[in-house]
């Protein structure tokens, strides 16, 4: 489990096709090194990886995962390029503070940046309106004042509007994150707040039919 706040960000170095035919990400965290071992979980733009081993320890800041289909097809991960900024937190540990809110490092979908504009002139301090246009799918489980993550970031939706949701971005969030390197057009990993998505779940549906069966169809 993860909070949805951003410990650091990392550089991608390589996404490869093996000769299997896995794809293999290859990312550069220098904050990270030492802090993770082999198999343990590492969200990237909100998506929940397992470390592997790259067979080369003179690189301790380094770390790869493969992707499975399933993560291929519901994220970005696969339109990174090197050089490319990455969003990275470690999971939340056992009596850890909850500062976010609950993210599963599950990714819903992806969606596009509509607009990311400075509120005031003074680019450094100034506070930043972010606009997404989601899947309808994703803008149903979406309320004001709810919870969402977006490329990991835990964030707070300040208006819903049809499809079209609206953050405002703090300075610390928009210098710390990835935030500053995207643009109009820029897809981004979404995953809705989980607790809303069960919630919604069973005011539509009696208990009776929630089976696990069920709730696969349904993504969960």
């Amino acid at each position: 489990m993860f909070t949805g706040l951003i410990e650091t960000t990392g550089t991608v170095l390589s996404l490869k096709t093996l000769p299997s035919g896995v794809q293999r990400l290859t990312v550069s965290a220098p904050a990270l090194a030492g802090r993770w071992k082999l198999g343990d979980s590492i969200a990237v733009n909100g998506v929940c990886l397992t470390a592997i081993d790259l067979g080369d320890e003179s690189h301790p800041g380094r770390f790869a995962a493969d992707l499975a289909q399933e993560t291929i097809a519901r994220t970005t991960l696969t339109s990174l390029t090197p050089g490319a900024l990455v969003n990275l937190e470690l999971p939340l540990t056992s009596g850890s503070p909850l500062g976010g809110h609950v993210v599963q490092g599950h990714v819903d979908g992806t969606a596009s940046i509509v607009s990311l504009i400075p509120l005031y002139q003074d680019l450094d301090h100034t506070d930043w309106r972010l606009r997404i246009a989601l899947p309808p799918g994703l803008a149903a489980q979406v309320i004001p004042q709810g919870s969402i993550t977006v490329d990991g970031i835990s964030l707070t939706v300040a208006a819903v509007q049809d499809n079209e949701i609206e953050i405002v971005i703090i300075p610390h969030t928009y210098h710390a994150t990835n935030l500053h390197t995207l643009l109009a057009g820029s897809p981004v990993n979404i995953e809705t707040d989980v607790l809303a998505k069960y919630t919604a779940l069973r005011a539509a549906e009696p208990t009776s039919t929630l089976t696990t069966e069920s709730l696969i169809a349904r993504g969960y």
